[in-house]
């Protein structure tokens, strides 16, 4: 049972990389989205232009729900590389928020760093 619990988190957290990254930037009543996925803070300063950092943004989320995905499938197989594959995930999803940083992922960061604490501690111990 822990070891489904294990495997959905990281799946769902996974996933919704990309969701959160392909937001629409207004709202239906046509007010701007109080988080514009492609904007990166780090690359407007260095110039490049916006276009090119939302696709970089949008290639790194989708690399990150992958990588999770895979740390997911492996807890659920049992296989010994699941932990590796969940640190890769958790750092790509934590250079992600921190390039592109914004509030608005505030919670999205607090989940990685609990990812990565969880596999440091080797938390919880079943799934191992």
């Amino acid at each position: 049972m822990t070891a489904l619990l294990v495997a959905a988190f990281l799946i769902a957290h996974g996933l919704l990389h990309p969701v959160v990254w392909t937001a629409p930037r207004q709202q239906p009543d046509g007010t701007p989205a109080p988080f514009v996925p492609g904007h990166s803070w780090a690359l407007s300063v260095s110039g490049v232009p916006a276009a090119a950092a939302g696709a970089v943004a949008l290639a790194l989320a989708w690399y990150t729900a992958v990588v999770y995905v895979l740390a997911g499938a492996g807890v659920l197989a049992g296989a010994g590389w699941w932990p590796a594959a969940a640190l890769v995930a958790a750092s790509t999803g934590l250079l992600l928020k921190a390039v592109w940083f914004d509030p608005w992922l505030g919670f999205g960061v607090l989940l990685d760093v609990g990812v990565v604490v969880a596999v440091a501690c080797t938390w919880p111990a079943s799934v191992y």
